[in-house]
């Protein structure tokens, strides 16, 4: 996996609330919606440790959880240097 991934559904306020954050970045990510997609769904828990909640995101190899946890990366001026990386 390379570049950033994360998974969503349709009416998910947190996977919207991410995802502004990224486009405010300017980024590219791959969305893939797990809503009625259960094989996807199941595909993404179990590349996050059994969580099923989304959005689940991805930079690089490196799990970062959800929205909450992408912000607080924003918040201590992490996000930019692990976006930076991907270049």
């Amino acid at each position: 996996m390379s570049g950033i991934t994360i998974y969503t559904t349709g009416l998910c306020a947190f996977c919207y609330r991410a995802k502004a954050l990224l486009d405010g970045k300017g980024v590219a990510y791959e969305e893939i919606d797990v809503t009625f997609r259960p094989k996807h769904r199941a595909e993404m828990a179990a590349k996050a440790g059994g969580e099923t909640s989304v959005p689940q995101i991805w930079i690089g190899e490196r799990h970062i959880g959800g929205s909450e946890e992408l912000q607080a990366l924003e918040s201590a001026g992490e996000l930019d240097r692990l976006l930076t990386s991907l270049a």
